[in-house]
C-alpha cells in the first residue's frame, strides 16, 4: 500500500509537471480533461502491470540492477499503452493528450520511481554503513569482487567494503569501492577490521603481502551458483593451501577414464579422496579394498555403488587378495593402505613391517600377476634419510617398487608430505586443544611439509599418468612450516587470546626436518609440481632374500638398518 500510495503520487506529479512543461506552466482549460484522463489511465495500467509483474513483492533495501530493468521495461509497456489509448481517446471521445506530454512523463516518472525504489538502499549503505559494518577489504580479481560486493547486504552485515585489492587493476572504483594492487594498498596505509578473500586467491601469497595475524577478522568467500557468495571462517586449511598452477587435468582424465581402477586403504583420509578424485574422472568401475568396515561402509555411502564396489579385505590375506583381481581384472592398482602414524608404529613395529613392507610386495606381485597396467604407490617424505620405523618401511617399498622385474606392468611411487586433515594430523589436533587452553607442540624447531588432501591426491593421479615405470616422483609441498608457527596461526585464527604454547620434547621416531629429495640431482618433469628421484639399484633377488629375513628376525632394528643404511633410529628425548 505504501508503494501503491507513492506511485499513484509520482504519476500525478509526473503527469501535470509535463503538462506544465509543454504549455509553458500556463495549461490550457480544454487540456484539463485529458490531464484528469491521462492520470486515470496510467495509474491503472501502471499499478495493475506492477501488480502483476510482482514490482510490489521486492525487497525496498535490496532493490538492484535486475529489478531496475524489470521497472524499466514495466514503465515502457504502460507508456504504449498509453500511446494506444490516446489514438482511441482521441477518435471516439475527441479527448486530445498531446503526444510529447507522453514522452516527458515518461521519463520523469521513471527517474522518480526509480528514485524511490532505490533511496532505503542508498541510505543504508552510505550513511548507516559506518555504524552497521566493519571496515572491510576484498581480496579478489574485478569479476569476483563484484559478486561478493552484490551479496553482501550493507542494511545487515557486519562488513562494509573500504577496499578492493587485485594485481591486475587500480585507480578505479566498482560500485563506490576503490580499487588498489597491493603495493598501493599498502602505500595507502588504510586500517581495516576484517578482510574477505576469494577461494582463488594464492594464500601464500597473501600472507606474504598482508598481516593475517592481526586482529582482522578473515573470511574466505566461496562462489556456487555463478553468482552467490558464501563466506566462511578462515582455516589453517584455506592459509597452507598450495593450488598447484600445472594440473594437468586432461592428462588424468585420459588416465583414468573407462578404467577398472583398484585402491587399497580405499577408507582411509588418502585412499577416500582418491576414490573421489576417480569418480570424477569418470573411471569404469572402482574396487574400494579396505579392511575397516567403518571406514569402507562411509565412503560407499558417499560415492553410492553404481560403479563402486566395496572389498573389505587385508592386504596381507593372500588368497582373498588373488580372488579380488581374479574376479574384477583391475587395469590400475593405486596403493594407500599403510600405517602412516610414526609413534604408534615405533611401538609395534613388527605389525608396521608387516602391513607396511610385506603388504605392499604382495600388492606389488600380484599386480604384475595379473598383468596390471600399472601400479600406484603413495609414499613419504618420511622415507628420505628416515629415523624412524614407518620411514623406513616406506623407504624398503620404495626400492622394492624400482628394482622389482615388472614385466608388463608400469610400477611407480609417488613421495610427498604431511596432508592437511588427515586421520592422526596435527590440525584437529591443535583445534582441540586451542579449546581446551593449552597446544602442545614438540620442538620449538620442528618443521614439516603441508599440502590439502585433494591437491595431493590429483598430483599423484598425475604422476601416475606420466609415470612409465621405475620412477619415484616428489609433488612440490611449497616451503617447510614450522609447527610452532602452524600453531600460532590457528590460534590467531580462532579469535582466542589466552592460549599457551607449551613443547613437550619430541616423540620416539619423530625428527626435527622431513626432507623430500635426498640429492638435489633428482630429474625434472614437464610439470614444475612434479620431480622424479634418483633410483636406487638394489639387486631383487638380495632386496627378496633380505625382506625375509627381515619378517623372521629378531633384531628387525638392525636388518632395518642394512636394507636401508641411512636409516638414524632417533628414540627421541633429543634430537
Amino acid at each position: 500500500m505504501f508503494f501503491i500510495f507513492f506511485d499513484t503520487l509520482i504519476i500525478s506529479t509526473s503527469v501535470f509537471i509535463a503538462y506544465s512543461l509543454r504549455f509553458d506552466f500556463d495549461i490550457p482549460h480544454n487540456f484539463y480533461t485529458g490531464l484528469f484522463v491521462t492520470i486515470a489511465v496510467l495509474v491503472v495500467i501502471r499499478i495493475a502491470l506492477f501488480s502483476g509483474f510482482k514490482i510490489y513483492d521486492i525487497s525496498w533495501r535490496h532493490f538492484g540492477f535486475n529489478d531496475t530493468t524489470k521497472l524499466i521495461n514495466i514503465v515502457i509497456l504502460s507508456t504504449l499503452l498509453l500511446l494506444f489509448t490516446t489514438y482511441f481517446l482521441r477518435f471516439n471521445f475527441e479527448i486530445i493528450i498531446p503526444r510529447s506530454i507522453i514522452a516527458i512523463e515518461f521519463f520523469i516518472s521513471l527517474f522518480l520511481m526509480l528514485a524511490l525504489r532505490i533511496s532505503k538502499r542508498l541510505y543504508l549503505e552510505k550513511y548507516k554503513a559506518n555504524a552497521l559494518g566493519k571496515y572491510t577489504v576484498i581480496v579478489a580479481d574485478l569479476d569476483r569482487a563484484n559478486t561478493i560486493l552484490r551479496s553482501i547486504d550493507h542494511s545487515t552485515s557486519k562488513y562494509y567494503p573500504i577496499a578492493i585489492i587485485t594485481n591486475t587493476t587500480e585507480n578505479i572504483q566498482m560500485n563506490g569501492v576503490d580499487v588498489y594492487s597491493f603495493k598501493s594498498f599498502k602505500e595507502k596505509n588504510l586500517g581495516f577490521e576484517a578482510l574477505i578473500v576469494d577461494e582463488n586467491i594464492d594464500m601464500g601469497m597473501l600472507e606474504r603481502e598482508l598481516d593475517l595475524h592481526g586482529d582482522a577478522e578473515i573470511k574466505v568467500a566461496t562462489t556456487y551458483d555463478n553468482a552467490k557468495t558464501k563466506l566462511q571462517d578462515m582455516s589453517v586449511e584455506d592459509l597452507l593451501a598450495r593450488r598447484p598452477k600445472d594440473l594437468d587435468k586432461a592428462k588424468i582424465k585420459n588416465f583414468l577414464e573407462n578404467k577398472k581402477v583398484l585402491i587399497t586403504g580405499a577408507g582411509g583420509s588418502i585412499g577416500s579422496e582418491l576414490c573421489r578424485q576417480c569418480i570424477k574422472y569418470g573411471v569404469k568401475q572402482l574396487i574400494l579394498v579396505e579392511s575397516s568396515e567403518y571406514n569402507l561402509y562411509a565412503i560407499t555411502e558417499e560415492l553410492g555403488q553404481e560403479k563402486c564396489v566395496p572389498v573389505m579385505q587385508n592386504i596381507l590375506d593372500d588368497e582373498a587378495i588373488e580372488h579380488t583381481f581374479t574376479i574384477y581384472k583391475p587395469e590400475i592398482v593405486i596403493h594407500a593402505a599403510a600405517y602412516k602414524h610414526v609413534p604408534l608404529v615405533e611401538y609395534n613395529i613388527e605389525e608396521g613391517i608387516k602391513n607396511n613392507v610385506l603388504g605392499t610386495k604382495k600388492m606389488i606381485d600380484k599386480a604384475i600377476e595379473h598383468k596390471v597396467q600399472k601400479f600406484i604407490m603413495v609414499s613419504t617424505d618420511k622415507a628420505v634419510r628416515p629415523t624412524n620405523v614407518m620411514g623406513t618401511t616406506k623407504r624398503i617399498c620404495e626400492l622394492y617398487s624400482q628394482n622389482v622385474d615388472a614385466k608388463d606392468t608400469e610400477i611407480v611411487a609417488v613421495r610427498f608430505g604431511n596432508v592437511l586433515g588427515s586421520s592422526g594430523s596435527v590440525i584437529p589436533k591443535f583445534k582441540k586443544q586451542i579449546q581446551e587452553g593449552v597446544v602442545t607442540v614438540t620442538h620449538p624447531d620442528i618443521t614439516r611439509y603441508f599440502m590439502l588432501i585433494p591437491e595431493a591426491c590429483e598430483l599423484v593421479l598425475q604422476a601416475g599418468a606420466i609415470g612409465h615405470g621405475g620412477e619415484i616422483f616428489i609433488l612440490d609441498m611449497g616451503e617447510p612450516i614450522k609447527i610452532v608457527d602452524l600453531a600460532k596461526k590457528m590460534i590467531a585464527l580462532s579469535g582466542k587470546k589466552d592460549v599457551k604454547i607449551e613443547f613437550t620434547g619430541l616423540r620416539p621416531g619423530e625428527k626435527l626436518y622431513e626432507e623430500l629429495l635426498i640429492n638435489e640431482s633428482d630429474a625434472q618433469t614437464d610439470y614444475e609440481s612434479i620431480t622424479i628421484a634418483k633410483p636406487i639399484p638394489y639387486a631383487i633377488e638380495k632386496l627378496n632374500a633380505d625382506i625375509e629375513e627381515l619378517l623372521t628376525c629378531k633384531d628387525k632394528l638392525a636388518k632395518l638398518k642394512e636394507i636401508v643404511p641411512e636409516f638414524e633410529h632417533k628414540l627421541n628425548k633429543v634430537q
